[in-house]
């Protein structure tokens, strides 16, 4: 598609040097921008030492937000409004990842997507829906958008890790839940985990889980 976007945001090479042999790109949530999760690269890095981390800020600001990003507008919060949101952003998010994975002359079985939120949601939907397999998905505190949109689409079948605080006040701990559920009908390989007292977040147990998920697809 022409005149899409192009993401940037902040990126980390492997921490052991040279060129990598797995990539991580990190969706982030509705508001902040691509700084918000490079925590998450920092703390994988020892247990993922030849991955290559992005963090791209999403494609649009948050209007009146001079600094928060978002892959699409929240205003009605309705399955409408998620639906045009993700068709209007998923090609955006594609094209980074080929452009990723050509840079790198990897393919996706050495790519994961890794979503918060608004940025799980995304990754749910283009990681499913592209033509070649990802090692995986790891979706913290998000859901499936839309799922009348996702089940015409899905191609390919990686395995997923869901995470979910259970004070979660934003998107209630439901709804991870109601995504494994509809994932697991189409036939996908879901794993989920609840942390305890978290609300709309990521928790230490929950980047330690994501790390050791990700190290068990890249197969390290």
């Amino acid at each position: 598609m022409p005149n899409l976007p192009q993401l940037q945001g902040p990126a980390l090479p492997p921490a052991a040097g040279g060129a990598p042999k797995q990539i991580v790109i990190l969706c982030h949530g509705y508001g902040a921008d691509g700084q918000d999760l490079v925590g998450l690269a920092l703390g994988w890095r020892d247990i993922l030492p030849n991955a290559a981390f992005f963090s791209p800020n999403a494609p649009e600001q948050v209007p009146g937000a001079p600094m928060g990003r978002q892959w699409w507008a929240i205003q009605q919060f309705s399955p409408e409004e998620s639906a045009a949101g993700i068709q209007k952003a998923a090609p955006i998010l594609d094209a980074f990842i080929d452009e990723c994975l050509e840079n790198a002359g990897l393919t996706e079985k050495e790519l994961a997507l890794v979503g918060f939120s608004q940025g799980t949601m995304m990754s749910l939907h283009v990681g499913l829906s592209r033509a070649n397999q990802l090692a995986g998905i790891l979706g913290y505190s998000g859901a499936v958008a839309a799922p009348d949109l996702l089940r015409g689409a899905i191609k390919t079948k990686p395995p997923i890790q869901l995470i979910h605080g259970d004070m979660d006040n934003m998107i209630p701990v439901s709804a991870m839940g109601a995504a494994a559920r509809f994932l697991e009908s189409e036939g996908l390989d879901v794993r989920t985990h609840t942390s305890a007292n978290i609300g709309h977040g990521i928790a230490p147990d929950g980047v330690e889980l994501g790390g050791e998920f990700l190290s068990e697809i890249f197969g390290l």
